[in-house]
């Protein structure tokens, strides 16, 4: 698969995303984490919320990964487009009546466990904000040096909030920046596997949920799909 920009199915009746209140004040502004060695670092620009399991009260461990990765890149969405408290970020079972009613999933996906995936979240997006994504392919774990160019250029020039997912690895995980440094590649993961109540966002850093990972340490079986909003 080519990387490519994709069209949204066509929209039927707008969906109202309801205000939320969550269990907790949501952390923000969780970048500044130190480059892991001498290199060139670019970042996602602008403020997003940490959406990890079970944030809202609602019990989605094994399953909900890329739903809260969503979640997270929604909220730098609507920082960027300062309609924060205008629009909402839409609850794991509204992203999944939006996938329905945009046609991309039978009625019976409404309150299942079924996992969404890059394109998905790229449908949601651009159903909910009118944002268009590109997708962009990395077929193994190797080839990530191959896309560096790419991904350089989109935290440089957009500076956005990114969904990845993969096949063998699917652990969704937000990406907030890569760091290129003499023979190695790192990306910041924003990791939503988190259960509980994060104290501060060092503890996220001291157990793992935030770091900067060399890309030689990903699967190196599965491809990766990255979703990269196109809003500058």
């Amino acid at each position: 698969m080519k990387n490519q920009n994709y069209e949204a199915p066509d929209s039927v009746s707008a969906l109202a995303i309801t205000s939320k209140v969550y269990k907790y004040k949501l952390l923000t502004n969780i970048l500044g984490l130190k480059p892991p060695c001498p290199g060139t670092t670019f970042l996602t620009r602008g403020d997003f919320q940490y959406f990890h399991y079970g944030c809202d009260g609602f019990n989605d461990q094994g399953w909900g990964c890329a739903y809260r990765t969503l979640q997270s890149m929604c909220t730098w969405i609507l920082y960027k487009q300062d309609k924060v408290g205008t629009l909402h970020v839409p609850g794991l079972r509204e992203i999944q009546e939006t996938l329905v009613r945009i046609e991309d999933k039978p009625k019976d996906f409404i309150g299942s466990r079924a996992w969404i995936g890059a394109l998905e979240v790229f449908y949601v997006v651009n159903d909910l904000y009118d944002v268009s994504c590109k997708i962009l392919h990395i077929p193994s774990r190797d080839e990530f040096k191959n896309h560096m160019c790419a991904l350089k250029d989109y935290f440089e020039n957009i500076g956005g909030f990114v969904m990845m997912g993969g096949d063998m690895d699917a652990a969704s995980k937000g990406i907030a920046g890569i760091h290129i440094a003499k023979e190695d590649v790192y990306l910041l993961v924003i990791d939503p596997h988190f259960v509980g109540i994060p104290i501060s966002i060092k503890e996220l850093v001291d157990c793992g949920y935030i770091s900067w990972k060399k890309t030689t340490e990903f699967v190196d079986s599965s491809f990766y799909n990255l979703c990269l909003p196109q809003l500058k």
